[in-house]
């Protein structure tokens, strides 16, 4: 049953669209890297704050936090405890009528990806070497729109009851670092539950992806580092190659982690960079590898991690060389919390047609910092659909990405109509 809002809502985010295409076509024109994200952190902060919000920037000038009460509790301080003083219980968030308005967050990721952009579109990167491949504008325009809508609807008197959202724009995703960061400066201190969204350019706009449980991947950046005797290119027997051990070494990961795994398991090993050598005619003495473990399963996680590290020991030996394998910069996976994807779902159905409400039968073995805050409160993530076509649209992480910015709109109606659901004092699970 579509909520006697909803054409408000709707009307809402029209109002505010052309606002939030903005945003997101200046943020891709200036795109900034993981932890490098300044500019982008005082538009942001200057977009809302002349907007009547509470803001303040994230830890060293990377990042923003805000927050939207209604009139109801506008008085209250901003980035305060939350106004929900009761004692803490095991039942689900917001089942039963609350007696203060607790506080729901939205997520945005800002950080763009080192990759050229190649499309030419007026708004296209101005940054060399540095563009929005994985489609964080967007979810900041997103998030960006749900506020703006809500903020609106508030104005006009048109909130059904009163709500708390905060919004979190966080920095340094591509790195699995902004999340642990914002959360270190209180991001989702007193925040009952947690909702973001991802673009999914294999759907089509007006396509949504749900899943309960497992979303993403664990994701462990790994760094393999083999130490051998450098020489002449003319006479490698005089030296312990590195770059020998290298190729031995990701071929046999390439080729035994799988075939050590159980064929019903999933495990992506990847070398994504090679980093050796000066000159054409000198064999070097290290070589660096660098790339990711990814898992769905803990168990399996640390067998791979061993596996590995056997397999590194194995070249070692043969190509007597010396070798050392590192895990790091580890992410888990994203665990979607059922109660909130039927909120989401429940916002979805009015926005987008029945069609377009689609189960994602297996996880992503992607990975996403959206975890780290899971970790602390429940939540969810949903995938947005922006492709135009979905069979002729880039993938993520491509020098061609692009969305259709019709998205931007059904993704912002989609999580204000969760925040106002989440926040009815009559409601359960999100629903009315």
């Amino acid at each position: 049953m579509t909520a006697q809002w909803q054409p408000l809502l709707h009307a809402a985010v029209s109002d505010v669209f052309e606002q939030v295409v903005a945003i997101r076509r200046r943020l891709h024109a200036h795109p900034e890297p993981s932890g490098e994200e300044y500019d982008t952190s005082l538009y942001l902060y200057q977009q809302l704050d002349s907007c009547g919000f509470h803001v303040r920037m994230g830890p060293e000038g990377v990042g923003v936090l805000t927050e939207l009460r209604s009139p109801a509790h506008a008085a209250s301080p901003p980035n305060t405890s939350p106004p929900n003083t009761s004692p803490p219980n095991t039942s689900p968030p917001n089942t039963s009528p609350p007696n203060t308005v607790g506080c729901i967050a939205l997520r945005a990721d800002i950080d763009a990806l080192r990759i050229h952009e190649e499309n030419d579109s007026p708004y296209r990167s101005q940054t060399p070497g540095i563009m929005h491949a994985c489609g964080h504008d967007a979810h900041t325009a997103v998030v960006m729109g749900a506020l703006l809508a809500l903020r609106r609807l508030g104005e006009g008197g048109n909130l059904p009851h009163p709500i708390h959202a905060r919004g979190i724009f966080q920095p340094a995703e591509e790195t699995c670092e902004g999340a642990c960061r914002m959360i270190e400066v209180g991001a989702i201190e007193g925040a009952d539950v947690i909702l973001s969204i991802h673009v999914d350019p294999t759907r089509t706009v007006g396509q949504i992806g749900f899943r309960t449980g497992a979303l993403t991947a664990n994701c462990d950046e790994m760094r393999i580092v083999i130490d051998g005797r450098g020489g002449h290119a003319a006479r490698p027997h005089e030296t312990s190659d590195p770059i020998a051990a290298a190729a031995q070494l990701i071929n046999a990961l390439y080729l035994f982690v799988p075939r050590a795994t159980d064929s019903q398991e999933a495990v992506v090993v990847t070398i994504a960079q090679v980093l050796a050598g000066h000159n054409a005619n000198v064999i070097p003495e290290r070589v660096e590898l660098r790339g990711t473990l990814r898992t769905l399963n803990a168990k399996v996680r640390e067998q791979t991690m061993a596996h590995v590290r056997h397999l590194s020991a194995s070249v070692a030996d043969m190509s007597q060389t010396r070798i050392e394998t590192v895990f790091s910069r580890s992410c888990r996976s994203v665990v979607n919390d059922g109660a909130m994807i039927e909120l989401l779902r429940a916002a979805a159905q009015p926005v987008v047609d029945r069609s377009g409400m689609q189960n994602i039968t297996q996880p992503s073995m992607g990975s996403e910092d959206f975890a780290f805050y899971l970790a602390h409160t429940p939540g969810a993530m949903i995938r947005l659909g922006c492709a135009k076509d979905s069979q002729t649209a880039s993938p993520l992480h491509s020098p061609t990405f692009e969305i259709d910015e019709r998205c931007l709109a059904i993704g912002a109606e989609i999580l204000a109509g969760a925040v106002l659901r989440w926040s009815d004092p009559h409601a359960s699970n999100g629903d009315e």
